[in-house]
């Protein structure tokens, strides 16, 4: 008899594990590799919600609007995270999403402040083209300037459709340049070296070698100091100010769990979920804690200034850039 308590043991843990309720979050792809955050995020949650934590990945960020109007109400998902502020406006347009009725913390860092009834951001930083310093030690500081730029300072990028940074870079070349896109597009388009569906393939070019810079953030050289030791990696600061992104997550209306998903909204604004963001998502969290940031983060370039469309404006912006983007890049 003694023999078999183990095993009904084993058993009745696993009975009581299958009965715990399972949160299903449809995210990009790599927010739950193994060096994202997924990994802690889902681990600090699960150890305080009695629930199983799944976390899907969905391709990159613009992928994830794409998913859930695809599935409808039909959907798996219980919360959307990943989407950036060039896309809440069209994805809470679909109805598809429910209110998170959550307050947001006076601690909430995110420039400008935040107030949305469907989505809480958890992350942000800015677009910039991330270059090496052993390889273009004069890396340009303006669009201008790139475009006056030498022959082969080249760049890959993502592609709006797909990517919430390639969707970034199409963006603020609009808020920049406004009537102008199209024709700097045309000027730019000779640069790039690729367009990828995503960012680290993208930046893995950049790495590779494929092409002197790749259109990534301002705190990516944070993680090649602080992770490799390696202070080469730079972002190239233009005059003109930077694109912000703000990334978000939100409840979806078809929901099976929906109390559970609000919780989730609200640990997401908590240290144990912000601490994770700086040294695995390699942004700066949406609200900041002290000892959150690793030092590297103290070296970063800063921007003159912030560029971002206000997210009710966001849709038409990308509907008309995204024309002038096709038509040049399809040629």
């Amino acid at each position: 008899m003694k023999t078999l308590l183990p095993a009904l043991a084993l058993l009745a843990t696993a009975a009581a594990a299958d009965d715990r309720p399972t949160l299903t979050v449809y995210t990009y792809d790599s927010f739950v590799t193994d060096y994202g955050p997924g990994p802690v995020i889902r681990e600090r949650f699960e150890a305080v919600c009695g629930c199983t934590l799944n976390l899907v990945g969905a391709g990159d960020g613009a992928q994830l609007l794409g998913r859930l109007q695809l599935e409808g109400a039909r959907t798996q998902a219980d919360v959307i995270l990943g989407l950036d502020t060039n896309l809440t406006a069209a994805a809470a347009a679909t109805g598809l999403l429910a209110e998170h009725g959550l307050p947001v913390p006076d601690a909430i860092a995110v420039p400008g402040g935040w107030d949305d009834p469907f989505f809480l951001p958890y992350d942000w930083g800015w677009f910039a083209f991330v270059y090496d310093e052993t390889r273009l030690p004069e890396p340009p500081t303006s669009f201008a300037a790139l475009l006056d730029a030498p022959e082969d300072v080249t760049i890959v990028i993502q592609d709006p459709r797909t990517s919430t940074p390639g969707l970034g870079l199409m963006m603020w070349v609009k808020h920049v340049h406004g009537e102008e896109a199209g024709a700097v597009w045309e000027r730019l388009a000779p640069r790039v070296v690729t367009v990828t569906r995503g960012w680290w393939e993208a930046y893995s070019a950049f790495l590779d070698g494929e092409a002197m810079m790749a259109l990534s953030y301002t705190t990516s050289p944070a993680y090649h100091a602080h992770v490799e030791g390696d202070e080469t990696k730079r972002a190239a600061i233009f005059e003109e100010g930077h694109y912000l992104q703000i990334e978000t997550a939100a409840i979806t209306a078809a929901s099976q769990n929906p109390d559970l998903a609000r919780d989730f909204l609200a640990f997401m604004l908590t240290e144990p979920f912000q601490s994770a963001i700086p040294t695995t998502n390699w942004m700066y969290p949406a609200v900041r804690f002290d000892g959150a940031e690793p030092a590297a983060f103290e070296a970063l370039a800063i921007p003159p200034s912030s560029r971002l469309f206000p997210a009710e404006e966001a849709p038409a912006v990308r509907e008309a850039a995204l024309a002038e983007w096709l038509d040049v890049m399809s040629r």
